[in-house]
């Protein structure tokens, strides 16, 4: 029995090596960072550091840790020859990783080439990570769905993440990860709904966030014509950046099977508490026999 973190990042060697190699967004000048839309941020190089992260992993009580490419830099969304070189020094770099660290694979969504990810998938990633903001409307599916099959063929699941924000220089700091993060990953979770589910029966997903809260609307969704909210066994919602009060309201909407911890780390920290108050068998659930079923398809 592991406990489970399923979102983490951790940039390795290879990876800021190929950002620092870039003259064009997304690229590093030392450890800022330089994206379209958005002002240079100053990367913390400890909250990188191999040793530092396991460290903290030990301390956390965790037993493995899957980290993935930060999807909002939008290397997902570059032309495949740009995407490529960044594609490759990020999976380089994880698969590399020592215990207790695994990863989910990435994949161009500009250019779609399953063939590559099935190279990839072939290294023991856990599964795949895709934007979010390529899976929100029946075009997307419709893009993505090589990438999709080839999960399902597998056997091995999908990561939501929440894709680039661009924003304004009048935004405060805060704003990406509380509007468009937020709005991508809620419109992502009903467009798996109306168009990802029918033409994917077998595909486990993982949104990330709570999936902005979306699943809260089932009420309204019920009230406006859709058909009431049913549980999905093969749906999960992590929980990155939310406390208490949200997955509570969570676990009322979609079960307590359909949350597994997850944390951002290091753009947020572990909840003090696995179980957000919840009690022990919520903590297992959430650490323990809610990602085992996520990614293996065991109960």
């Amino acid at each position: 029995m592991t406990n489970v973190d399923v979102h983490q990042h951790l940039w390795t060697p290879s990876l800021v090596t190929a950002l620092r190699a870039r003259r064009e967004p997304p690229y590093l000048d030392g450890w800022t960072l330089f994206l379209d839309g958005e002002p240079p941020f100053e990367i913390p190089p400890a909250d990188h550091d191999l040793a530092r992260r396991a460290d903290l992993a030990t301390a956390d009580g965790l037993g493995r840790v899957l980290v993935s490419l930060s999807a909002p830099i939008g290397v997902e969304w570059l032309p495949e020859a740009e995407a490529r070189p960044l594609l490759d020094a990020y999976h380089d770099g994880v698969a590399a990783l020592p215990e207790p660290f695994g990863a989910w694979a990435a994949a161009c969504v500009r250019d779609i080439d399953a063939d590559a990810t099935a190279k990839d998938l072939d290294r023991g990633f856990a599964g795949l990570q895709l934007p979010a903001n390529s899976l929100v409307d029946a075009a997307g599916y419709a893009r993505c769905a090589p990438l999709l099959d080839l999960l399902e063929e597998r056997d091995l699941p999908l990561f939501v993440h929440p894709g680039p924000a661009v924003g304004s220089s009048a935004d405060p700091a805060w704003w990406p990860a509380m509007v468009p993060y937020v709005q991508q990953m809620h419109a992502a979770w009903y467009a798996f709904r109306a168009f990802g589910r029918p033409r994917h029966p077998r595909l486990r997903v993982c949104f990330a966030l709570l999936a902005g809260l979306a699943p809260l609307h089932g009420e309204r969704l019920a009230a406006r014509g859709g058909q009431r909210q049913k549980g999905d066994p093969g749906v999960f919602v992590e929980t990155s950046s939310y406390g208490p009060t949200a997955v509570e309201a969570t676990v009322r909407a979609l079960g307590v099977n359909a949350v597994v911890q997850g944390s951002d780390r290091p753009y947020a920290e572990p909840p003090y508490h696995p179980g957000y108050g919840l009690g022990g068998a919520a903590a297992y659930a959430f650490r323990i026999a809610n990602p085992r079923r996520l990614l293996t398809g065991q109960g």
